[in-house]
């Protein structure tokens, strides 16, 4: 089993998660060319993609998969809440909506969808999983929940939303209104949040964890992988971070 990240952040986001001839995108935000580059940087083309997995329907999530779906003939899946604000778009795509209390299987890979708090239709996030290690995902959530500390604890592979520094957003120059969406309940985890809930988590079968959707303007990744490499006592270089522009390449669980 296998994960890469093509980029993460405001601009943009998908993951590709592999197991044996299985390729799964979760969310695409960029265009289709740009998508395709980013895939060839993975040693991947469209073609191979067995499904494409939305979480939410926000723009760096959600802006490319109709166009990179109908172009290569990818099925999608995402929940009722989510298709409901995406009908035109998705009208001539083959969609399978999930419930997001069941697990399903795609191929080689089995997928755990899980409901998060953030402001959107009907917002999940995912563990993806081989029957023997399961990766878990966990951005764009306002705040962690026990059933997310339940799906989560146990994974032998974390992509952990580290969005803001609080003090950082405070003190910065974005809007109180939007100031207030981001650092609420139903916006984005900041870095303390997100240790928070690490420590929280079995985290004795972790083999790697990334640091994902960092704000641009309102966090460093130096203080990212502080946070979560005090939580874990391990060293800081442990802590990988997705970056926008260049994604993560590939990490294998074995």
């Amino acid at each position: 089993m296998r994960f890469a990240l093509l980029g993460s952040g405001s601009e943009g986001n998908a993951l590709v998660v592999q197991v044996g001839s299985t390729r799964l995108l979760m969310d695409c935000g960029f265009s289709v060319s740009e998508t395709v580059t980013r895939l060839a940087r993975l040693g991947l083309q469209a073609e191979q993609l067995n499904g494409i997995l939305v979480t939410h329907e926000h723009g760096d999530h959600i802006a490319g998969v109709a166009r990179l779906a109908r172009k290569f003939g990818i099925p999608v899946w995402m929940t009722h809440g989510t298709l409901r604000f995406q009908h035109a778009a998705f009208a001539d795509i083959a969609v399978t909506e999930i419930n997001p209390h069941s697990s399903f299987a795609v191929g080689d890979i089995h997928v755990q969808p899980f409901l998060v708090p953030h402001d959107a239709g009907e917002p999940v996030q995912y563990v993806f999983g081989d029957g023997a290690f399961r990766l878990g995902v966990l951005t764009d959530t306002g705040h962690a929940t026990p059933h997310i500390e339940s799906v989560l604890s146990g994974c032998h592979a974390l992509i952990l939303e580290c969005n803001h520094d609080e003090e950082m957003l405070r003190n910065g120059r974005y809007p109180s209104s939007l100031k207030q969406r981001v650092g609420g309940r139903f916006g984005h985890l900041n870095n303390q949040q997100s240790a928070a809930l690490l420590s929280k988590l079995d985290n004795t079968h972790l083999q790697h964890i990334v640091a994902a959707h960092l704000s641009q303007q309102n966090n460093l990744p130096a203080l990212a992988v502080a946070a979560l490499s005090g939580v874990l006592g391990c060293a800081q270089d442990w802590i990988a971070v997705a970056d926008q522009q260049r994604g993560l390449d590939w990490r294998e669980i074995f």
